[in-house]
């Protein structure tokens, strides 16, 4: 049995991982090379179509606001997400990478440190604070009204308030963060506990209000660049073989599956299952023993795999194919 499809959209270029954002029953995602389209989750119509620039940088969507950086065009530009009108724009320094997108405030800059990283208000635009001496670090990570930080091959990390810039925590990692585009940090079920990628293979457990560290879960191969999610009660490392499954809570291996293709970035629950896809255009259905109870072509190369939902249970799984995007029905 494949597969539902609900809808699939011609991207007419490759698709891109980080110009994809979801929102509140629509999807985001560029295309033509010069265009940004929001398309409506439930059949992929086109609820409006702007332009835009040549490969994003970042794209992010928080409330009602979508953000966006183009490569050619040194500009933040903000838009309704529900109309797709310029609400405002901001000139940029050349190479601003990264939008980290809170409630109320956006963070830009950091990338590779050819920039500092600044706050915005996220409604007006205005400068809140930035940070001089154009600190490197990997992608900020927003969680409890901060924002973490880290340099990539350092490993010193520290917890930013996001309004304005005060460090509230310091952390010294076991081995250094990786790199600006490998290092992964992500939030662990409640508010205080996140998850971050320190070294090629290690991802350690830090406590927010504490300087507490615990190692989690050491893999035995490096990871690949998107080789760490959360997903449910799991923590999913991929390697170049295949992926491993560890318990988040205390990182007990679970199960290991190797499939004898490179696996696209992200992991979808779907329904008592779980979803991820394989760059040969191959995905697969696992159970929470990681056995396969289903496998379906796409005819395509996966470039990534993501929830449209709510995130324990989304109703659509996103699927970024080298030149499309497809919409697939999920659920038990």
């Amino acid at each position: 049995m494949a597969e539902e499809v609900l809808w699939e959209r011609d991207l007419h270029q490759r698709g891109s991982g980080s110009a994809l954002a979801v929102a509140d029953g629509c999807v985001v995602v560029h295309e033509r090379w010069t265009r940004l389209v929001c398309l409506d989750l439930s059949d992929g119509s086109v609820r409006w179509d702007v332009p835009f620039g040549l490969w994003p940088r970042a794209v992010a969507v928080t409330g009602d606001r979508c953000f966006g950086i183009a490569q050619n065009i040194d500009a933040l530009t903000c838009w309704d997400v529900r109309s797709g009108a310029v609400l405002w724009n901001l000139p940029l320094s050349r190479f601003t990478g990264y939008i980290t997108a809170t409630e109320d405030t956006v963070l830009i800059g950091g990338w590779r440190g050819y920039t500092d990283l600044t706050a915005l208000d996220s409604e007006t635009g205005r400068l809140r604070w930035s940070r001089s001496g154009r600190p490197a670090t990997v992608r900020p990570f927003a969680h409890c009204g901060g924002v973490l930080i880290g340099a990539p091959g350092s490993s010193e990390m520290s917890l930013l308030d996001v309004h304005d810039g005060s460090e509230r925590g310091h952390w010294t990692l076991p081995e250094p963060l990786w790199s600006a585009d490998h290092a992964r940090i992500f939030a662990l079920g409640g508010p205080g506990r996140v998850l971050v990628q320190s070294g090629r293979r290690t991802v350690v457990e830090l406590r927010l209000g504490t300087d507490e560290i615990r190692t989690l879960a050491r893999h035995d191969s490096d990871l690949t660049p998107a080789g760490a999610r959360l997903v449910g009660g799991l923590l999913w490392l991929t390697d170049a073989k295949g992926g491993t499954a560890y318990d988040a809570a205390d990182g007990h291996l679970l199960w290991r599956v190797d499939i004898g293709q490179w696996l696209a970035p992200g992991i979808v629950p779907a329904g008592p299952e779980l979803l991820i896809g394989g760059d040969q255009g191959t995905l697969l259905r696992l159970d929470h023993d990681g056995r396969t109870v289903r496998r379906t072509s796409v005819s395509r190369r996966i470039a990534g795999v993501h929830a449209a939902g709510p995130v324990e249970a989304p109703d659509v799984a996103l699927v970024v194919t080298r030149g499309t995007l497809m919409a697939i029905r999920i659920g038990e």
